[in-house]
């Protein structure tokens, strides 16, 4: 039996963080290259994308897709890790906010901003992760970085002392959710943190194709059984969707295939998937310049 490649696209379930998942998928697949495009923090669920064997290599291009969320901010309470899971350092009533004033506050937060990451997060400062460096005691001071929030829609407001707010979001690779809900606190002056996360995209992934990580287990079992029972992606059907495509001719398939260079042709892009003529991915190159860049190859012979 051939070794399973492909794309996996898991609904991540509450309480499991990345690496939980990526170890399940190991087994099921009987196989240790899996590896993830960009985690969830282990309160979150939803669309967690899963490279299996030689999809390994396309995660690369995948880690700095665009993402859409749904989520429950609560106003009227901040935490010190921006979320649910972390003791909250401060309350004050948010009973007389309106969903106007709310509404009025989400505005300055559309578009191109400024965001300081939460401090309890796996950015690296001098080598160590942020939330390491916070749960040795330290103050931790992340420096802001210019992020993107194309969508910040609400959805539901319901009052009360806290207030829980509904939200849709579509934001750049890098955008911190657990960020907005503190700083729409901070805006309206009661404070705020993430009760819910749920990722409903990643690039051109979707929940709606995403597989429940028990019922594959239940399929698939758990002593490995290669590709069956996994419903994967193939490279070249993860390759067309989620970048831009150059279909090869003959000769320049061939010239690439013996590690030839070829021309740049089509999309000026770092990241084109280039097929042959019969429809096999055989490379992901950079054609920013005059001469192509190899950056990956998925030789026909060793699929």
């Amino acid at each position: 039996m051939s070794a399973p490649e492909g794309v996996l696209i898991v609904d991540k379930p509450t309480g499991w963080t990345s690496h939980d998942v990526v170890a399940r998928v190991r087994r099921l697949a009987g196989t240790r290259r899996v590896g993830h495009a960009g985690t969830l923090d282990p309160m979150a669920t939803g669309v967690l994308v899963l490279g299996i064997g030689r999809g390994t290599k396309l995660l690369t291009f995948l880690v700095g897709c665009d993402k859409g969320y749904a989520a429950t901010i609560r106003l009227g309470a901040a935490t010190v890790t921006d979320d649910a899971e972390g003791e909250v350092v401060s309350t004050t009533s948010a009973a007389h906010l309106t969903r106007e004033a709310i509404e009025a506050a989400v505005a300055p937060f559309r578009g191109a901003i400024s965001q300081v990451p939460s401090a309890v997060s796996a950015i690296k400062v001098d080598g160590r992760r942020a939330y390491a460096r916070v749960r040795a005691g330290e103050d931790v001071q992340l420096a802001a970085r210019s992020v993107t929030v194309s969508r910040f829609d609400v959805l539901d407001v319901r009052p009360g002392t806290t207030v829980d707010v509904d939200i849709e979001v579509d934001v750049s690779s890098g955008t911190f959710v657990r960020a907005l809900a503190r700083d729409l606190g901070t805006a309206l002056g009661v404070g705020g943190h993430l009760v819910a996360l749920r990722r409903t995209r990643v690039g051109c992934f979707t929940i709606g194709e995403a597989h429940d990580l028990e019922a594959l287990s239940a399929k698939s079992g758990e002593g490995g059984t290669g590709a069956d029972g996994i419903p994967l992606l193939s490279l070249a059907a993860a390759g067309r969707r989620a970048l831009p495509v150059r279909d090869l001719s003959e000769a320049e398939a061939r010239a690439l295939g013996f590690g030839q260079p070829v021309a740049s042709s089509g999309p000026a892009e770092e990241a084109v998937a280039a097929f042959t003529p019969d429809g096999h991915l055989l490379a992901v190159l950079d054609q920013t310049k005059p001469r192509a860049r190899t950056r990956v190859v998925f030789p026909i012979e060793d699929s």
